[in-house]
């Protein structure tokens, strides 16, 4: 096994290090984010930082690099005060990838990609309608990370569409019935493979399989 030090990731090339550390820490979400502008011009960004921060109220985060040059969907959230989180499936990888490249503020990724905006139940900002998993957040919050200048973007989950034949009785959904895919490091997409799924552990008793795995 190799062993890297501190001082090693640090002499590493730019981009070799970034490949590499953006791995290290294991799968991350595949989600495209929509936003529409001031001007009415919608845009869609890919982001693997997305995570659940509570269910009771809702809430997700996410990671946004910093804001010394444009960054579209900063600006689009923050004066829309909503943005959309739509989950990447096997289908349309390629396309999602797609809006990681750098366009202007007045040019929208949905007409550089064969991906289709939707608008659904009066929501200011776009859906992919290619996604089986849709959530409609409201801007809460945002937290400046000074060690390297990000901002951490919290959002308030105001809708939620997801395929019906993909949820258990319990709530619980089958992402690999949606075909969600996951990222490893900047550019490897995954599609992930439900091993099991366990009760609820509790000290001193046993933990036993769960067989519902979605309708």
């Amino acid at each position: 096994m190799r062993h890297y030090t501190a001082e090693q990731i640090a002499d590493m090339p730019s981009r070799y290090r970034a490949h590499f550390i953006n791995s290290c820490t294991g799968f991350k979400s595949a989600n495209l984010l929509g936003s529409i502008s001031e001007d009415g011009v919608s845009n869609v960004a890919i982001f693997s930082s997305v995570t659940h921060l509570g269910s009771n109220p809702p809430l997700l985060g996410f990671v946004l690099r910093p804001t010394s040059v444009e960054r579209n969907t900063y600006d689009n959230l923050k004066k829309s005060g909503v943005f959309t989180v739509n989950h990447v499936n096997q289908n349309f990888i390629k396309e999602a990838h797609k809006t990681s490249a750098k366009y202007a503020g007045n040019v929208s990724e949905f007409d550089k990609t064969l991906l289709n905006e939707e608008y659904l139940d009066d929501f200011k900002a776009p859906y992919v309608k290619q996604s089986r998993i849709k959530l409609g957040c409201e801007f809460e919050n945002e937290y400046f990370i000074k060690e390297n200048n990000c901002h951490f973007i919290i959002g308030a989950i105001k809708h939620i569409y997801v395929d019906r034949e993909i949820q258990a009785e319990d709530g619980w959904l089958n992402l690999e019935r949606a075909q969600t895919v996951c990222i490893d490091g900047l550019d490897g997409y995954a599609l992930p493979q439900i091993l099991n799924r366990f009760t609820y552990a509790q000290p001193d008793q046993a933990v036993k399989s769960i067989t519902d795995l979605g309708s």
